[in-house]
């Protein structure tokens, strides 16, 4: 009776029974040109706006950078000294510059529409993929890395990305369109006026590669850190009630400073060392505009260039090292992004669950002989959970699991449904290696019922249903009156139709560890396991629920691990684990009789309960 098999980490595990506390989740380093190559295929994927948008950042940069051309003519019109002015060229200048003007604003904000357009949809792409391999991703790396960070890479750093895309790319292109036009025309100016460049250029470019290779790191690690506070957030705010109930606020407040005060250090650290880039470059720039000026007035003297043209070039001199400042500027954003990109590239390149061995079998008419023999297993190689593990479940018996808390119960759960594969040993079902077999058809031969319920927003009708897509009405309804909550469902407003929010904290954990259990009978699966699937709902509603689920569970084998040693009198076959070994097995009867292990673990509950 499980309600999802799809459901990620199959249990509660302790930090014996995992790797250990979640690490942080980073970016692998990517070289440039290989992260770069990556964001143009999501570029390339929409080949038409990306087309339309070069014409228009050309066209729009060609209008604009004609003016200082138009305006260095209507100056020569005029005649130093004489006083005279040719008006008519005067004016054909400025008509013709107030037209290319206006066509190039016209024409830069439908290239902003289009570029808008292009980065959602390389942003929509992105998250798609990105969410595509979580689903395909190992239980083992959701139990290694923390839920709010991978949530931040999906959305913060996603983001970071599509704004760089929609904004600086943008800048850069139209920037590298109007240094390349610039430069054409000062050559056709005053082509001696360009050596000045030879000097300053060189040093824009050395400085800026050698502050790029400063900063990168730093940007990466700026995400980095924010994905832990994301992590740390989402971890406590899923834990309110008990942080309040121990009294534990100001405790939980100051860690929190501390994280946020690394995330706010490294975004400082960051932002001062890339903000440096800016101010480095403008001063270069201007540096050049000073020599352009000085030697192009002894040109103008020795009547080498001519006024207009000289102010044509200085126009285009600023034009040209303008957008050198701006790409400057940018930069930090820029290596923000990258960092952003690295980590998104790594939750796409992620390696997902290993494929099904070749030749793989469905697994069809199961009749539920499971069988684990010599069995091994560790989440770390220096730490054995589970050694030399034999268990023998005949079809249609009820086998519960019990041992102290770390002695490997949930882990025999998770190595069943192959969210992990053994180191040593083999698991049969039905006399088939499960390793030979598919994993879809494997998990789709058991149902879970766990402890920690998941409900989506939804109705109660489409959560019932959920595991059995197209159930109906009838079905649903008989499911949740086998689960003892179809009174309940049926004094609510909309019954069966009433929404539920947010993890359905409108209703009581014992309703719906009912409801996880009514989609749990809905499937007509041969293996069931519970995970002390009863532990929120009262004496009264468990023996109601459990006799119910006796009558649904004749003839399927059932894995039930038990933390209430009173509820699994009945089970056919008991284990008894401590430290991954079967350390006693059989009936109650005869475990009680044998005083040992188990009946001190037994007598220990009602101990503590007197």
């Amino acid at each position: 009776m499980a309600g999802n098999p799809n459901l990620i980490g199959g249990g509660r595990m302790t930090r014996a029974e995992t790797s250990g506390d979640k690490r942080r989740f980073e970016g692998k380093k990517l070289n440039m040109g290989a992260l770069l190559l990556r964001l143009w295929r999501y570029i390339g994927r929409n080949r038409l706006l990306l087309v339309l948008a070069l014409v228009l950042s050309v066209s729009s940069s060609l209008l604009a950078l004609y003016g200082p051309k138009l305006s260095g003519e209507a100056i020569n019109a005029i005649e130093l000294g004489a006083g005279r002015v040719d008006f008519d060229t005067v004016f054909r200048c400025a008509a013709l510059m107030t037209v290319f003007y206006i066509c190039s604003a016209a024409l830069t904000y439908l290239l902003n529409v289009v570029m808008i357009r292009l980065s959602r949809s390389i942003s929509k792409q992105m998250r798609h993929d990105v969410f595509e391999n979580l689903t395909r991703l190992p239980v083992s790396y959701f139990d290694r890395y923390q839920t709010g960070d991978i949530i931040s890479t999906i959305t913060y750093d996603v983001d970071t990305v599509n704004q760089s895309l929609s904004s600086d790319m943008l800048q850069v292109l139209q920037s590298t369109v109007t240094i390349t036009v610039s430069f054409i025309m000062m050559l056709t100016i005053a082509p001696k006026l360009v050596l000045v460049f030879v000097v300053t250029i060189p040093g824009t470019f050395f400085f800026t590669r050698w502050l790029t290779a400063r900063v990168r790191p730093l940007f990466r690690r700026r995400s980095a850190r924010l994905g832990e506070l994301n992590g740390f957030v989402e971890e406590m705010l899923s834990g309110q009630k008990s942080i309040r109930a121990y009294g534990r606020e100001d405790v939980v407040l100051e860690e929190f400073d501390k994280k946020n005060q690394a995330a706010v250090d490294a975004y400082t650290v960051a932002e001062a060392n890339g903000t440096v880039t800016g101010p480095s470059v403008n001063f270069i720039n201007n540096v050049s505009l000073a020599l352009i000026c000085v030697f192009g007035s002894l040109l103008f003297l020795k009547g080498q260039v001519r006024l207009g043209d000289l102010s044509s070039f200085v126009q285009y001199s600023r034009k040209f090292s303008g957008p050198i400042n701006e790409i400057a500027n940018i930069i930090a954003e820029l290596q923000s992004a990258f960092a952003a990109a690295e980590r998104v590239f790594t939750l796409i390149d992620a390696e997902p669950e290993p494929a099904d061995a070749e030749n793989a079998e469905v697994l069809t008419d199961v009749k539920g002989d499971v069988r684990l023999e010599h069995v091994d297993f560790s989440y770390e190689p220096e730490k054995p959970i589970i050694r030399d593990l034999n268990l023998h479940a005949e079809p249609g018996s009820l086998t519960a699991i019990v041992g102290p808390t770390g002695a490997g119960k949930t882990t025999i759960i998770n190595l069943l449904m192959r969210f992990y594969d053994v180191d040593g040993g083999t698991i049969y079902v039905d006399g088939k290696d499960i390793r030979t077999l598919t994993r879809d058809s494997l998990r789709k031969a058991y149902t879970m019922v766990l402890q920690d319920t998941w409900l989506f927003h939804g109705t109660i009708y489409e959560n019932i249903a959920y595991g059995k897509p197209g159930a109906t009405r009838e079905e649903v309804i008989r499911a949740a009156k086998a689960a003892h909550i179809h009174s309940h469902i049926s004094r609510l407003p909309q019954g069966y139709d009433t929404v539920l929010s947010d993890n359905g904290t409108s209703i009581s954990k014992g309703q719906k560890q009912m409801l996880t259990i009514a989609r749990a009978m809905l499937l007509d699966a041969h293996m069931l396991i519970l995970d002390e699937a009863t532990s929120n709902v009262d004496t009264r509603t468990e023996e109601h629920i459990q006799a119910a689920m006796r009558e649904l569970m004749k003839g399927k084998t059932c894995f039930v691990i038990a933390h209430r040693l009173s509820t699994i009198r009945s089970a056919d076959h008991i284990l008894v684990l401590d430290g991954g070994r079967i350390v006693e097995q059989g009936t109650h009867e005869t475990l009680m009789a044998q005083n040992g292990f188990y009946r001190k673990l037994y007598e220990s509950q009602f101990d503590s309960v007197s």
